[in-house]
């Protein structure tokens, strides 16, 4: 009986934290779209074209869906020399591959190559940022063609971090051809659909 009684209460509670949980990771997504919406909707920030600005209300998003948010393992790739990312005006940007993050979505193995800006690396803000981009089968459908970005942190410990691709946005390439974007490296090609984050239509 007590057996019973410590087995329904550990249950209960692993329920209790798993809701507190995704409660906490959907508040985030919803700040992430917000404060997307909040940079395109401000003259002073926002990529769009004067055209676009007066018809923009905000972006369309893929409905929140956690099991695009997937815990990552970090495989560090130590000695990596910079290279030139090419970008869409041909302006290469030095970055660095820092790790490859390996996690299983849709019940498959992946690993995707993330990476350092040289620049961003040498500014207070932003030297623990990592950049995650992907192109993936939604592309020229319901996302931009050249793919979308995720934003990351180096983790302070530990050699896990979360990915959320409900948090996947579209470069500034996508709305305006005013402005230099890193092209997706082969290597960040997914083979499925991630249906999660912003889209275009």
């Amino acid at each position: 009986m007590k057996k019973s009684i410590l087995l329904l209460v550990i249950t209960t509670v692993s329920h209790v934290l798993h809701a507190q949980s995704d409660s906490v990771a959907i508040a985030e997504i919803k700040k992430f779209q917000k404060e997307l919406d909040d940079e395109y909707l401000n003259r002073n920030t926002s990529p769009l074209e004067p055209k676009q600005f007066k018809k923009f209300k905000g972006h369309p998003f893929f409905p929140i869906d956690l099991a695009y948010r997937v815990r990552a393992k970090i495989v560090l790739t130590l000695d990596e020399k910079f290279f030139a990312m090419q970008t869409s005006t041909n302006q290469p940007r030095l970055h660095r591959k820092y790790a490859n993050l390996v996690f299983v979505l849709g019940g498959i193995p992946r690993s995707l190559p993330v990476y350092q800006s040289k620049d961003l690396m040498n500014t207070v803000q932003y030297a623990d940022y990592l950049f995650l981009p992907f192109t993936d089968l939604t592309n020229d459908e319901t996302t931009y063609h050249g793919g979308r970005y995720i934003g990351l942190r180096i983790p302070k410990e530990g050699n896990e971090l979360t990915i959320d691709f409900n948090q996947a946005y579209h470069p500034y390439c996508a709305y305006s051809k005013n402005y230099s974007c890193p092209i997706v490296p082969e290597a960040n090609d997914l083979p499925i659909k991630i249906e999660a984050g912003v889209k275009l239509r």
